[in-house]
């Protein structure tokens, strides 16, 4: 199944009629807002099969994975915007200096307006409907853009927004990397972009030269430090279920191992039996593990099996689009595997001698989305304090971004600007400063020719 491009003709019709709507005032007030978060969350549960089907058509996501990783992150989001929307739209009073008295000030959040959401295809529901649920409860339009590669997902998807949204309101355009560029010469007034690095540089480039605002959730070589200290079974469990969650096509998986050169052995060891016991003896036949989303995938991460000595796994079937999870050592630190993302269910594995050297090592690229350290936690806290990545886990991976009331961003490379929870009302918001001064008084201090100045100074 292929989609057909939304013609640039119909780009303009929709956009054009979201900046009218939007300059109606029909989204700014509390009740719109909510009515609308009840709308997706109601079209979450009507449309949970057709999703859950067109998930495993697409990337072969069992309903489980779906649930986990895809429509309970959105459904939660939903929940906590319709619990908070109304405190956080509120007008928040901030403390006036003497020398301003007798103001007051104020800030309030409105909304940007016409927002542009494009989304990629390893988490096509998460990823599009999540930053969409900011927009909603910051009171702006949305235009969403799922990605080709997940045809049914993206389907599924357009008719589940039709059916609950008016499209001068909510919309949804489909189509390649020339529709994207399409969309990009409109003028929006927030762009929400879920992608790659060279990617993100494109769409920040478009954005410039309207001065957009962009939110950039980007991703990069996310490393997973294995230091003494560590409960081994433990690690290689939490691990290994990190990398073949989605057959490690998640831009927060572990990308790379640096692993003490101790506790290599023993590691390769636990993560043959924590892969056994996630997956069974074939991971072939199991039903939790997603293929590869395209054979330009198969064949780039495929290619990464001959950077190093596979350990564990290495077998493949291009017909299938089926990557083993697989363990490399003996990869060497200037090899293809290790320079770009590998966005797949290869892990190379490289050893270090001490904390310092990880860190070093580390610290010498560019900054990634996420830092998993598995250790003793005064090392850890220690390692953090000299590293630097969009989020991380202590003896963990991924759960982060399972927590709405932490942020989940970027950082250089790897993103920037944050959402979830309050995060995303305010990616979506402008929060403006206000300050109310009475007519009743009017000191004359201020104005020229300043008299009475040396009073004026020590008010300053």
């Amino acid at each position: 199944m292929s989609l057909e491009n939304t013609s640039k003709q119909r780009i303009d019709e929709i956009a054009e009629a979201q900046k009218a709507y939007f300059a109606s005032g029909a989204t700014l007030e509390y009740e719109f807002r909510r009515e609308q978060l009840l709308r997706l969350k109601k079209a979450l549960q009507e449309w949970h099969k057709p999703l859950c089907d067109a998930l495993w058509q697409d990337l072969h996501k069992s309903e489980q994975e779906a649930i986990l990783t895809e429509t309970s992150i959105v459904a939660g989001e939903v929940k906590k915007h319709l619990k908070n929307l109304k405190s956080w739209m509120r007008t928040e009073r901030r403390s006036t200096p003497l020398k301003m008295m007798p103001s007051r000030s104020r800030i309030i959040s409105e909304p940007l307006g016409q927002s542009l959401i494009i989304a990629p295809w390893n988490y096509p529901v998460q990823l599009l409907l999540n930053p969409l649920v900011g927009a909603i409860s910051a009171g702006c339009t949305a235009l969403l853009k799922p990605s080709p590669y997940v045809p049914k997902v993206s389907k599924v998807i357009e008719q589940m927004i039709r059916a609950t949204f008016d499209e001068r309101y909510v919309a949804v355009v489909q189509g390649n990397r020339e529709v994207n560029q399409q969309l990009l010469e409109h003028r929006f007034d927030i762009i929400f972009f879920t992608g790659s690095p060279s990617l993100g540089r494109k769409v920040m480039e478009a954005a410039s030269k309207n001065l957009t605002p962009v939110v950039l959730e980007l991703g990069g070589k996310s490393p997973c430090i294995v230091d003494v200290g560590t409960d081994i079974e433990l690690a290689a469990r939490r691990i290994a279920w990190g990398k073949t969650l989605n057959a490690g096509q998640t831009c927060i998986a572990p990308d790379y191992l640096l692993i003490h050169t101790s506790l290599q052995e023993q590691f390769t060891t636990a993560f043959r039996k924590a892969l056994r016991k996630l997956h069974g003896k074939d991971v072939r036949q199991s039903k939790h593990f997603v293929r590869m989303v395209n054979s330009k995938a198969f064949d780039r991460v495929a290619s990464y099996l001959n950077d190093g000595r596979a350990v564990i796994g290495g077998n493949t079937d291009r017909e299938e689009l089926y990557i083993e999870p697989t363990l490399l050592a003996d990869v060497q630190a200037d090899a293809p595997v290790m320079q770009e993302e590998i966005f797949g269910p290869v892990l190379p594995m490289l050893p270090f001698s001490t904390t310092e050297e990880a860190v070093k090592f580390v610290t010498e690229r560019e900054k990634p989305l996420a830092l998993y350290y598995f250790g003793r936690k005064s090392e850890a806290w220690r390692v953090l304090r000299h590293t630097s990545s969009g989020g991380a886990c202590i003896n963990d991976t991924i759960m982060h971004i399972a927590n709405e009331n932490l942020p989940f961003g970027g950082v250089g490379n790897s993103g920037m600007g944050s959402y979830h929870g309050r995060l995303s009302f305010d990616a979506f918001s402008h929060r403006r400063a206000v300050v109310s001064t009475p007519k009743w008084i009017d000191l004359p201090f201020r104005y020229m020719p300043y008299k009475m100045f040396s009073l004026v100074k020590k008010l300053l």
